[in-house]
């Protein structure tokens, strides 16, 4: 019995205090998070954390959090509509909470399957439940892209990424102007242009590109950059990525969308380890 509560007590004071975020890392910029304080009663209160930031600084969460003010494609009003409702409620009578909710699966931090642009793939099954887990977990360069243009092949070829690295974060004037916390869609992102997506493909062995805004693709140049990413069913697209005050480097990222059936996107959760 003794040695049950000096494990406990030791356990208690190696557990670092939990925050809802770091001053370096906020969850929002320029906000403080919501007061989700909830009394239990007695003289506690519980306040749940919210963390951007694990394991002693190592672990990073580079998923945005999905809110009704987040922005939506081509939506003035962010996420349009209720999502998240709770038809089952202990405070009605129900014998637990249930949640309900309805999305977009390409809202917030999400992946594309090849389906997304190629009908036929879609109709083959190529869905996000046949996405290759091995390429969306790994080693990951995060790399800042030149603030002042999209992502073009000249921009490609300035980046110098070397042959072999297989996963890349790219990081835009999109992180700087913090769009991703803007309740309307911005049609002025950065993105890549067709001829920077064909010299990633006929010029790199990157297999995953994760980019911080909700299309990888430059907004003039939708349609043919996806088209030349997702053509040959081996490149996989991550959008939406949250990279606020992360240091440019090699990390572990690990990605992994909903198995859905069917479905040509997915949210995503997305976490990179130094």
């Amino acid at each position: 019995m003794k040695t049950g509560l000096l494990l406990l007590l030791l356990l208690s004071l190696t557990i670092p205090t939990l925050s809802h975020a770091t001053a370096a890392y906020p969850s929002v910029p320029g906000t403080t998070p919501a007061d989700c304080s909830f009394s239990d009663g007695d003289t506690n209160t519980l306040i749940p954390p919210r963390r951007e930031v694990y394991g002693d600084g190592r672990i990073f969460d580079i998923t945005h959090r999905i809110t009704a003010t987040m922005p939506s494609y081509e939506s003035p009003d962010g996420v349009l509509g209720q999502f998240l409702w709770l038809p089952y409620s202990m405070k009605n009578g129900s014998l637990a909470n249930m949640s309900v909710f309805k999305l977009p699966t390409h809202t917030g931090t999400h992946v594309d399957s090849p389906g997304h642009f190629f009908d036929h793939y879609l109709d083959a099954g190529f869905d996000v439940d046949t996405l290759d887990l091995e390429v969306l977990n790994g080693p990951a360069l995060l790399v800042d892209v030149p603030r002042d243009k999209n992502i073009t092949a000249e921009v490609m070829k300035s980046l110098n990424i070397p042959k072999g690295v297989r996963r890349v974060l790219f990081r835009t004037l999109n992180t700087d102007r913090q769009l991703m916390f803007k309740n309307t869609f911005d049609p002025s992102y950065v993105g890549f242009m067709k001829d920077g997506a064909k010299w990633l493909v006929e010029n790199t062995d990157i297999k995953l590109v994760g980019i911080d805004y909700l299309s990888v693709a430059a907004f003039d140049d939708l349609l043919p950059s996806h088209l030349v990413f997702l053509e040959s069913r081996e490149i996989i697209l991550v959008e939406g990525l949250k990279l606020d005050d992360i240091q440019a480097g090699i990390y572990s990222v690990h990605c992994l969308p909903l198995r859905l059936q069917g479905a040509e996107g997915s949210p995503i959760r997305c976490i990179l380890i130094k």
